[in-house]
């Protein structure tokens, strides 16, 4: 018996479309039992509840680059992350059936392996990155091979995270997007992602409320999220240090200094007076990924 932990994420941070990503502690678990034959999954919704379980799809890739036949398996599914949130629910499941894989062949692959196959199963590595690795993390791919960095982040700020009832695909969001952009949006982003990425690692926390504005993607999925202005703005009048779109969304994360002890009391009162319900969530980052906490 295999039992791994992934970690949740939140992909962009505003400017850093498709290409930056960070681990947040909110978890699902996952436990792998080999059996002499059949698939059993425990734990999820009965219409994921077979052979197209993005876990299990992505054990067997996994175990086929690797001249591997699994006979049986049964996985149970503890999942503590929303679904169709933007907090990389996907992510997290894919990472643990790569993980599960390696682990039951003896761990031929290393971690850089693993997330060649992973981005190759979710199209992109922004979470599937920090998924596996822990941490705020950088990416692209080339030539079919991911390059990557993790980037340290200051201490003295927490992440808010506002977790509607609704949920929001990620085809969804992505139609929305437009096929091309201006060449001065283009300098935007570039600029406000290396102010970011600069601010968070140096803790010139004062600097995040520009570098996490976009064009390239959040005024388009903001229309549809309802009240995002007015939550934005309630993040705003209670000191948020920044907020945006936690991935596709329509989660939506602010970030605050960590002396900021009223936030959450302030925002949740604000909140009532919303059309939906939302969870307010406070999140510190992971720094460790996916770990395998037991084998037997």
């Amino acid at each position: 018996m295999i039992k791994i932990r992934v970690p949740a994420t939140s992909a962009n941070l505003g400017p850093g479309f498709d290409a930056v990503g960070i681990a947040l502690n909110l978890y699902n678990t996952f436990t792998f039992e080999e059996l002499p034959e059949g698939l059993e999954i425990v734990g999820c919704d009965d219409d994921f509840n077979n052979e197209n379980n993005l876990v299990y799809l992505s054990m067997k890739k996994t175990l086929s680059k690797m001249d591997c036949k699994l006979r049986g398996i049964k996985i149970t599914m503890e999942n503590n992350i929303p679904v169709s949130r933007g907090l990389g629910s996907s992510a997290a499941c894919i990472v643990a059936g790569i993980l599960g894989a390696n682990e039951l062949a003896g761990k031929p692959l290393s971690k850089d392996d693993l997330l060649k196959i992973a981005t190759e199963i979710e199209g992109h590595p922004d979470n599937v990155a920090p998924a596996l690795l822990g941490g705020l993390v950088t990416s692209i791919v080339e030539r079919e091979n991911v390059f990557y960095n993790k980037i340290h982040v200051a201490k003295g700020i927490k992440f808010i995270a506002l977790i509607p009832e609704f949920t929001l695909s990620t085809r969804e969001a992505r139609g929305v997007l437009p096929r091309e952009i201006s060449f001065k949006d283009a300098v935007f982003n570039v600029g406000r992602v290396a102010l970011l990425i600069s601010a968070l690692s140096n803790g010139k926390f004062d600097l995040l409320k520009y570098g996490l504005e976009d064009k390239l993607h959040q005024n388009y999925r903001s229309k549809l999220i309802p009240d995002f202005d007015k939550l934005k703005s309630i993040c705003d009048n209670n000191n948020a240090l920044g907020t945006f779109i936690s991935g596709a969304g329509p989660t939506i994360i602010t970030i605050v200094d960590e002396k900021n002890k009223e936030f959450i009391s302030n925002l949740s009162k604000e909140l009532t007076l919303l059309s939906n319900n939302w969870l307010v969530k406070e999140l510190e980052i992971d720094l460790e990924g996916a770990v395998v906490l037991g084998q037997e």
